[in-house]
């Protein structure tokens, strides 16, 4: 390769994508083959769950592969077979953000600037879902084009029923993809919605047996690469409306309350329960914030 001049930039290296080792990411693989850019949340001992490393570097990597010209799909998953993403690192939450509630205000950063550079990549991304699909997994799933998933997958959102609100994408969008109601079920009562539901309800589009989910990714790949790239393109950017839509009117707003919610006790009994692998004790909850209610309402008499 020509060297550039003494004084001069390099644009060449600027404007057509890097070689991925030269990342060395801790968290991810990223990898170029052909026209497929693959990007996989390694971190299977823990589900494949968001912290702070992993979501600024699942955000190098999608800038890198939106301006590679030999990209024209970027493949995102989570490796193993147990799990393509859980969401937040609940045990980072837990011993950083937790004793330091501000903090969440900057790993959201990490993760709304991650879906920013995801959703305007200009190039199709696909889902390949090979597990579990859980809270902002579900949001990564449904922030691609589109998605395959293996016929072992399931899908949740948990936030109300772990301390926390599902608004970094599923408030958003279920909506869309699914329709109000079935989006109110999914957010309300956190159940596990298995593969074929999942596509019944539109928020995958093709499952199929494990042993074949990598030949069902590439039939696809091959598919949108035998279309024009500039008008797949300026599709994407015009099918994005709604989504970005109500993602510019809501996120920063989410960001702010989320961060200010950090430090509350409903968060702090949905960490414990996580750490101590127990169930939660929902009437208990209750019962404690209407007794403090009540406490609160008599000091203020007094006063």
């Amino acid at each position: 390769m020509k060297k550039p001049m003494p004084g001069k930039k390099d644009t060449n290296t600027a404007y057509s994508g890097r070689n991925p080792e030269s990342f060395a990411f801790e968290k991810i693989i990223y990898s170029k083959e052909d026209f497929i850019g693959r990007i996989t949340i390694n971190r299977p001992e823990v589900l494949n769950c968001f912290d702070l490393i992993t979501l600024q570097e699942l955000g190098q990597a999608f800038l890198d592969a939106s301006i590679d010209d030999q990209i024209a799909v970027v493949v995102i998953t989570g490796a193993g077979k147990q799990a393509f993403c859980t969401g937040a690192d609940l045990k980072e939450q837990q011993e950083i953000i937790l004793p330091q509630p501000h903090n969440y205000y900057k790993w959201m950063y990490a993760f709304i600037e991650m879906h920013d550079r995801l959703r305007n990549i200009g190039k199709v991304t696909i889902a390949r879902l090979n597990g579990m699909v859980v809270g902002g997994g579900n949001e990564l799933n449904m922030a691609c084009d589109l998605a395959i998933a293996a016929d072992h997958v399931t899908i949740k959102q948990v936030g109300a029923a772990r301390g926390s609100v599902a608004a970094g994408g599923a408030t958003q969008w279920l909506p869309l993809i699914v329709g109000d109601r079935r989006a109110r079920e999914i957010l309300f009562l956190c159940e596990n919605i298995d593969a074929k539901k999942a596509l019944d309800w539109g928020l995958v589009n093709e499952v199929v047996p494990y042993a074949k989910l990598d030949d069902a990714v590439l039939k696809l790949a091959h598919k949108l690469y035998n279309k024009l790239p500039e008008c797949t393109r300026y599709t994407k950017q015009q099918l994005n409306f709604w989504r970005d839509l109500s993602w510019s009117m809501t996120i920063g707003h989410a960001r702010e309350w989320l961060t200010l919610h950090a430090g509350m006790p409903e968060v702090q009994v949905g960490l414990e329960s996580f750490s101590k692998k127990k169930a939660m004790d929902y009437a208990g909850i209750r019962k404690s914030a209407k007794a403090k209610k009540t406490t609160d309402r008599k000091y203020k008499t007094r006063r």
